[in-house]
């Protein structure tokens, strides 16, 4: 088995059975002028994750976080003479930065990227890419106007399960597919929470930044800010940004979104509480026929259902009958049609950071070549669209049309009109 060959299925499909054409070789970094010179903003968990693995292509220059404790604890971590900041506009300036990574929560994720490409840099931003839906239709024109690269940490399409999932999907190995079940998991529950004072090593007022001004609560901040429709929108917004993206690309409709919409949701009504539904279920139309039911309980992962057969997909399994028969009919590397810039020595591996770490190396040959990175902002804002259009529908309580085309609602002002959301000043 060569080992650029991909591993299939862990432990259960020998790599050899998909392909066995040599990939093109990876973008080199030649000399320290090749290497990025990085600014990082927003250093939490998944920030100082992307930092990590991004230091295989470059060096930590400058830093960035509201909380001093932790913009320290990243300049002791990844170089102690990176400038460290709390306002993101001083580290965007520099001149001498090539790249700026976004870890930041999701309430600030477009206005970064939109100011990071027009200062000049390429832009690696956490997923989902957007609050709202406008904020995706404007991160699209500045990257169209900039010229920047921009990828999207939707890290699973270098997932060696996802990505041989994807293809087969496309190469039509389940035959026609119809039906697709994802299951995200369940929002937190919780509150009515206590406000207090901020701590003296958060800049709460700048944590916040364009969403309301409100009292400062713990549970608001760090990885429960997912919770609040203020800053995210649950696990429609965090694990479907994952999960919809797969099904969306598998199905090639990536560029394009769902025409119906329905959510039934009990949605919270506790005082300063989490506010994302406590239990959801959503149904989503597309013009070519296809459904998908999106599940808050469940085994998590995705089902695609054809008139060939099924598959099932998630972070730990790929498995159906489809796979079974690649033993004695193998998927060739010319049925590879998802993705035309791939280093495929990138798929060996299956894991969250081997897959984050393939996912940065696509971001860096892509810095290199200028063409489009594999999770584009063309692709993520679709996706990130069609996460938001469920949460909508679970907020209105009724079915919406939505016209992919012009991406306005059909006849529903009141839903057009959550499209964006005025920023605080």
């Amino acid at each position: 088995m060569n080992r650029r060959q991909f591993l299939a299925v862990a432990g259960t499909l020998p790599a050899a059975t998909w392909f066995s054409t040599q990939p093109a070789p990876a973008a080199q970094v030649k000399s320290p002028n090749d290497r990025w010179r990085i600014g990082a903003i927003g250093l939490r968990y998944q920030g100082s994750v992307i930092t990590r693995e991004a230091l295989a292509f470059g060096d930590v220059v400058a830093l960035c976080d509201v909380d001093r404790h932790v913009r320290e604890q990243a300049r002791a971590s990844f170089n102690s003479a990176a400038t460290i900041y709390e306002d993101y506009h001083d580290l965007i300036a520099r001149k001498d930065l090539d790249v700026v990574l976004i870890g930041a929560p999701d309430h600030w994720h477009a206005q970064m990227a939109i100011d990071a490409c027009q200062s000049g840099k390429d832009v690696y931003v956490e997923k989902p890419l957007t609050l709202t839906i406008a904020e995706g239709q404007a991160i699209g024109r500045v990257v169209a106007d900039t010229g920047r690269v921009v990828q999207v940490g939707t890290w699973q399409r270098h997932d060696a399960r996802f990505r041989l999932a994807a293809e087969m999907v496309k190469a039509g190995r389940l035959g026609t597919v119809k039906r697709v079940q994802i299951v995200l998991g369940k929002n937190e529950v919780g509150g009515p929470f206590e406000t207090s004072t901020p701590p003296k090593n958060l800049n709460w007022n700048r944590w916040l930044g364009p969403a309301p001004l409100l009292p400062y609560t713990p549970e608001r901040c760090h990885y429960n800010f997912r919770y609040w429709f203020e800053y995210a929108g649950g696990e429609m917004t965090d694990t479907g940004a994952h999960h919809l993206d797969i099904a969306m690309w598998a199905l090639g409709l990536d560029q394009t979104g769902p025409v119906e919409i329905t959510t039934d949701a009990q949605l919270p009504t506790i005082a300063n509480g989490y506010n994302v539904p406590i239990a959801f279920q959503s149904k989503m139309k597309f013009a070519n026929g296809v459904e998908f039911e999106i599940l808050d309980q469940g085994r998590s992962g995705i089902l695609f259902e054809g008139d060939a057969g099924r598959l099932f997909v998630n972070r730990g399994t790929l498995a159906g009958t489809p796979v079974d028969m690649l033993k004695e009919t193998p998927l060739p590397r010319e049925g590879l049609g998802l993705y035309s810039n791939d280093n495929l020595t990138r798929l060996e591996k299956s894991g969250k950071i081997e897959s984050i770490a393939n996912h940065m190396g696509n971001f860096y040959d892509c810095t290199v070549s200028r063409k489009t990175p594999i999770s584009s902002v063309a692709s993520q804002h679709r996706v990130a669209t069609a996460c938001h259009l469920g949460n909508i529908a679970a907020r209105l309580g009724r079915t919406l049309r939505w016209n992919p085309v012009t991406e306005q609602f059909v006849d529903d002002a009141e839903a057009d009109a959550m499209r964006s959301r005025e920023p605080r000043r």
